[in-house]
């Protein structure tokens, strides 16, 4: 056994076991995302619907919108601000619908702005 571990040799283990160990962190697997220029003066026009038309039109949108449910206008995404399902399938909790559908949640800082948005009274901006 000495021929494997000299003396003192215990120590080298912990440090093997501890240096393996690896933690994922956001900021730095994704730099892009600690530079988030949401600022609390979301409008819906210039921030919202782009999202919405960048990540759920794809099967929200148009008249043969994914489940009937349609985020391509601010009518439609107000009414389910309102019922509180948008955020509840944006951030994926439990009872809702999670989306994207197979997909991933949406970045932090996206959501953030739509939250923002929300946050300021949902105006027709």
């Amino acid at each position: 056994m000495r021929k494997f571990f000299p003396k003192g040799g215990f120590l080298l283990i912990p440090l093997l076991v501890l240096a393996a160990c690896y933690y994922d962190s956001e900021e730095i697997l994704y730099p892009e995302a600690g530079q988030c220029n949401a600022t609390g003066k979301e409008t819906f026009s210039q921030d919202v619907l782009p999202l919405m038309n960048a990540r759920c039109n794809n099967c929200h949108g148009g008249s043969a919108a994914s489940a009937g449910i349609r985020l391509d206008s601010y009518s439609a995404v107000v009414k389910k601000v309102n019922d509180g399902t948008l955020m509840g399938s944006i951030n994926q909790s439990a009872g809702f619908s999670p989306m994207p559908k197979n997909a991933g949640k949406m970045p932090a800082c996206e959501i953030r702005k739509i939250q923002n948005w929300i946050d300021t009274g949902s105006p027709d901006n």
